[in-house]
């Protein structure tokens, strides 16, 4: 389980100080659980702060009871905690083998890595001994992160806004992906998201808006809320066209 105690970030601007998230308390357990909520209130900030790229200002976190707010980020990935960023990293040089072979930490058969590839919808023979580099398009960099960090089978696995700059085809793919981890969740899968589609899986939302929690519960009870400002969109846009009708 994650814990977050009192847990805040600032940053320096314009020679003042900005909080980004202020005094988050949360625990999340062993479950999918997707975290939601405007732009700019501080769902990244959230989850660069349990991987560790970040510290906070204030506060505690904790994996398991263990007080790792110290921690670096290798010393956290070495704890079992993986990150997958919006834009994953391209490596020239190294092969889709070589990154999965990496990320399962030891010696790996080219059978139990094309499995990896498998199961996030990649043809192995095609991909396999692919350099990970420029000719390898978004949706693809997004499934082979994915695929490395289900080789790593960490406790925790954090994805950042995972559906950023795919297309519709990849994204329809990488929901398929996030239904298959959910049934074979082993530790914590946490997604920071505005796509309904992966909310609608989530075991658990979290909503984060003006550095603060403002909603945590199951779909059920936090989504109707979510989809109420859409809705009342929608029917405005009705009663235009509607209204542009009568008057042809």
């Amino acid at each position: 389980m994650i814990k977050l105690e009192h847990v805040s970030y600032q940053v320096a601007e314009d020679a003042k100080n900005k909080e980004i998230l202020k005094d988050i308390n949360l625990n999340i357990g062993e479950k999918f659980v997707a975290v939601t909520g405007p732009n700019g209130g501080g769902k990244s900030t959230l989850a660069r702060l349990i991987a560790g790229i970040i510290k906070p200002t204030e506060g505690h976190i904790y994996l398991d009871g263990e007080d790792i707010t110290e921690l670096s980020i290798t010393e956290r990935a070495n704890k079992g905690i993986s990150f997958a960023f919006q834009q994953p990293v391209r490596f020239k040089g190294l092969t889709v083998k070589d990154l999965i072979t990496l990320a399962y930490g030891e010696q790996l058969s080219i059978t139990d890595a094309c499995k990896y590839l498998s199961e996030v919808g990649l043809c192995a023979k095609d991909y396999i001994d692919r350099e990970v580099n420029a000719t390898l398009s978004g949706g693809e960099l997004k499934r082979i992160e994915i695929a490395m960090i289900m080789a790593r089978q960490t406790r925790v696995s954090i994805f950042d806004e995972p559906e950023a700059g795919i297309d519709l085809w990849s994204f329809q793919n990488l929901i398929r992906v996030f239904e298959s981890m959910r049934k074979q969740i082993q530790g914590t899968v946490l997604v920071i998201s505005h796509q309904e589609r992966i909310l609608n899986i989530a075991d658990e939302i979290i909503v984060i808006a003006d550095g603060r929690v403002t909603g945590q519960g199951t779909g059920a009870a936090i989504l109707p809320s979510l989809m109420a400002p859409k809705e009342a969109c929608d029917t405005l846009i009705s009663k235009m066209n509607y209204s542009e009708q009568e008057k042809q």
